[in-house]
């Protein structure tokens, strides 16, 4: 892990098959990065998207020079949030913003966050109002339900895409998710709140996406979900053995 760059900003996103916004989000994003210092970066984890985004995202490395593209990797949203939190903490970020490329979240809302960064180690969106539809909503409710009796945390939004972190929270935890893990940010959530580390949640909107397809349907959420229980629970067996060995 490199020095850590005071005040130094890595916003993080991951992609795939995004052509038709990432031009856009990436123009959007882009000038946030004048809130920060000078060795602030904006990252994007591209591996596996079967359009153009790739050829779109190494055009505009001309005109953003600040742009840096993984285009090695998983291709699934999980593994990519590993392999940027990483990159960050490896790079030397004091902070990491991450959000998602399909333009649901807004840049206005993200200075917020910013002005909140001495007082917290974390601040994490709450999508109180989903434009993604009722459907999103409800499973995002039934997640927060099951993580509630499973690790005994109460959550609002586990999963939200509009986290602002300090790198050396991330790497806190990072370490405990194989590179393949899929729900990443839900466990960071749940891993924030039941150690109580110096987080809070604040509310954001949620806009529908802006173009492109979602490569996550409620098939396959529903498929990740009934996977996930058993990961759930081998994380609380892991938690419960450190609570134990932390009293002996």
């Amino acid at each position: 892990m490199k020095k850590v760059n005071k005040d130094s900003l890595y916003i993080v996103m991951p992609a795939y098959n995004e052509e038709e916004n990432i031009e856009e989000i990436i123009s959007s994003w882009y000038k946030i990065l004048n809130l920060a210092s000078e060795n602030s970066r904006i990252v994007i984890a591209d591996s596996g998207s079967t359009d153009n985004t790739n050829k779109v995202l190494t055009k505009l490395k001309k005109q953003y020079p600040k742009l840096v593209i993984l285009s090695k990797g998983l291709k699934q949203h999980g593994p990519k949030l590993i392999q940027l939190y990483k990159y960050a903490i490896e790079n030397g970020a004091e902070y990491i913003f991450q959000t998602d490329s399909d333009g649901q979240t807004n840049p206005d809302e993200f200075e917020e966050f910013w002005k909140l960064r001495k007082k917290h180690d974390a601040i994490i969106g709450n999508r109180v109002v989903r434009g993604d539809g009722k459907s999103r909503k409800f499973v995002e409710n039934t997640l927060c339900s099951i993580l509630r009796v499973i690790f005994g945390v109460k959550l609002s939004d586990a999963n939200a895409p509009f986290r602002l972190m300090k790198t050396s929270l991330v790497a806190k935890y990072i370490d405990r998710f194989k590179e393949d893990y899929n729900l990443t940010n839900v466990m960071l959530s749940v891993f924030f709140t039941y150690y109580n580390e110096n987080v809070i949640f604040k509310e954001i909107t949620f806009k529908p996406r802006q173009a492109g397809v979602n490569s996550i349907n409620l098939k396959k959420i529903f498929k990740i979900g009934i996977a996930s229980l058993k990961d759930f629970n081998n994380f609380k067996k892991e938690m419960k053995n450190e609570s134990i060995n932390k009293k002996i």
